[in-house]
């Protein structure tokens, strides 16, 4: 998780919503894949850390089917990603900070709990939760005091 919180970091320093996202092979333990938003700079928005961390291990292994390997990821994912997470059949997930408003595994839509899911990952919230949201607060903190005076927001990167 520290590695993620690493990539969120630089994703704020770029301007992006700070989240970041690996890939691990735990019996080896292996980072396959890494990833931090970058959303405003690629001009995509599914540029999500978690999607960014699924391509490079899927290209890394050669297998769009990551099975049995971990996800870390600085945020509780969106229906986006839980949706990529179930599509790659990744066997588990850890996350530091919950995500009340956008998240979409123990709040929102619970996506991994419908019975149209495709695969059901082992889940874990909270590791590290008091850096990530704390990394998120420092963030949007200026942004939205921007916004109260109203002024637009700025997500352009850096």
């Amino acid at each position: 998780m520290r590695t993620a919180l690493d990539l969120a970091q630089a994703a704020a320093e770029a301007g992006e919503v700070p989240v970041g996202a690996i890939v691990v092979d735990e019996t080896t333990g292996k980072v396959l894949g890494t990833g931090a938003n970058r959303p405003v700079a690629l001009h995509d928005p599914t540029a999500h850390a978690e999607v960014r961390a699924i391509r490079e291990a899927a290209e890394s292994l050669q297998n769009y089917r990551l099975t049995d390997l971990t996800l870390y990821v600085t945020l509780e994912p969106c229906a986006m990603c839980a949706g990529a997470i179930s599509h790659a059949r990744i066997g588990r997930v850890v996350w530091a900070a919950d995500d009340p408003k956008g998240g979409a595994v123990i709040h929102g839509p619970k996506f991994f709990d419908q019975p149209t899911c495709h695969s059901r990952p082992a889940i874990e919230g909270g590791l590290l939760a008091d850096e990530a949201s704390a990394l998120l607060k420092g963030f949007f903190a200026p942004r939205r005091k921007t916004r109260r005076k109203g002024e637009q927001a700025s997500f352009e990167p850096r």
